[in-house]
């Protein structure tokens, strides 16, 4: 009996020790963040070994474990009608709300999904719960895009599927369908759909034929860049749950078909180093000592190495691709884009991309809305329902709710 309760304290001690991460005090939920987070770690360690046992792609195991998860929670839509369908290939998700009234039209979202382009899905209980509130807190038509995932896809044919999805939706008579009014519209995403957002509306903002264009663009911590691994809130944040600094690389790894053994180079910005021609163009683009304000720099310094490896960006030149990394953008694109709203955590390693994109923006005479969250961590939006809920969630989903009623 005694050693079983020694046995007991034991394995009670170790899962302690595997669970508990030092975080910073402001951190809303800390244990329940903890959880989450030790959750997370177990089943993308598990992934990762069937993927070294070459049964599988760890990508594609862990989006299976996610969406058995997520077929046990059930998702209340009494006064949403949900539909799916196809627009020019590509699937959707589509909210409507019933009809107020003599309202003959209503304003519209196309909202991308998070999920480091290799996971989760418009149609998961999380996005589907989102998308739901959207549209009764809103009165909007809501179109949830379900693009393409790593590994079946990458860069970039992420992109192209929302850019399709999007211009199908804008053309006058699918917008007449579903009841939408053409001058209400506004395209938003969270997180690697907060880059594929980004990247359509720029997109969009060139197209000379296109008659209907977005009103607004909302953020949600979008990922923007892969310039700079080493930005303050990336060196910062690089061990925060949920989204550590060594797996946003690895996402851009597997987004831009690169190899795993390319990590330690990006980490280190060997391909952005001051001997790599290909990068020269933007590095005023991303220069975080301007854009930043000091509470986010803080005492950190620039990341430049003197001598890299040019080869990376002339194997994977995605990494410098605008339509991948909106980001690099140049001024006359920027000032074409629409009202824009950025929401950014303080623990959270993109929260320097929003903030850049941001003063970019603003800079280039775009109105713009940063909206910066404290006490917030990376994907906090869409976890608002049991087992997953926390304050920071409704916290944050409130405030981007507001922001898109008072704008739209």
């Amino acid at each position: 009996m005694r050693a079983a309760w020694v046995l007991l304290a034991a394995l009670a001690a170790l899962s302690a020790y595997y669970v508990y991460l030092p975080l910073p005090g402001t951190v809303s939920d800390p244990w329940k963040l903890m959880l989450l987070d030790a959750t997370f770690r177990a089943v993308q360690q598990t992934c990762h070994l069937i993927h070294y046992l070459r049964l599988s792609h760890h990508l594609i195991v862990l989006n299976y474990l996610i969406c058995t998860f997520d077929k046990l929670k059930s998702v209340s839509s009494e006064d949403i009608n949900i539909t799916d369908a196809v627009f020019d290939g590509v699937e959707v998700r589509i909210f409507e709300p019933p009809a107020r009234g003599d309202e003959k039209l209503k304003r519209s979202v196309v909202y991308i999904h998070g999920g480091g382009w290799a996971l989760a899905s418009a149609r998961t209980s999380l996005y589907n719960n989102l998308c739901r509130i959207m549209a009764e807190s809103l009165n909007a038509v809501v179109v949830s895009v379900e693009y393409r995932l790593v590994p079946e896809v990458c860069f970039p044919e992420q992109f192209h599927d929302a850019l399709r999805a999007t211009k199908h939706f804008l053309q006058p008579d699918v917008l007449a369908e579903y009841s939408v009014d053409p001058g209400r519209i506004a395209i938003s995403g969270d997180s690697a759909g907060g880059n594929l957002a980004a990247a359509v509306c720029q997109e969009l903002s060139k197209d000379e034929h296109l008659t209907i264009r977005p009103k607004l663009q909302a953020l949600i911590y979008p990922v923007l860049q892969a310039f700079d691994f080493n930005t303050p809130s990336y060196q910062q944040n690089m061990n925060m749950p949920v989204l550590p600094r060594s797996v946003m690389v690895s996402y851009w790894i597997d987004y831009v078909n690169g190899n795993y053994d390319l990590a330690h180079s990006l980490l280190v910005n060997n391909h952005t180093a001051l001997d790599v021609g290909r990068a020269d163009p933007f590095r005023g683009r991303l220069n975080w000592t301007s854009f930043l304000p000091s509470s986010f720099k803080k005492n950190y310094k620039p990341v430049v190495q003197t001598t890299g490896e040019a080869e990376i960006v002339q194997r994977i030149p995605a990494l410098l691709d605008v339509r991948a990394v909106p980001l690099l953008a140049g001024t006359q694109i920027l000032r074409l884009q629409p009202k824009t709203y950025v929401l950014t955590c303080e623990n959270d390693v993109l929260r320097d991309d929003g903030v850049m994109y941001a003063k970019r923006l603003e800079k280039a005479g775009v109105e713009v809305t940063l909206d910066h969250f404290h006490d917030c961590f990376h994907g906090c939006m869409i976890f608002t329902s049991w087992p997953t809920d926390f304050s920071a969630g409704v916290q944050t989903r409130n405030s981007y709710l507001k922001w898109l009623d008072e704008n739209l």
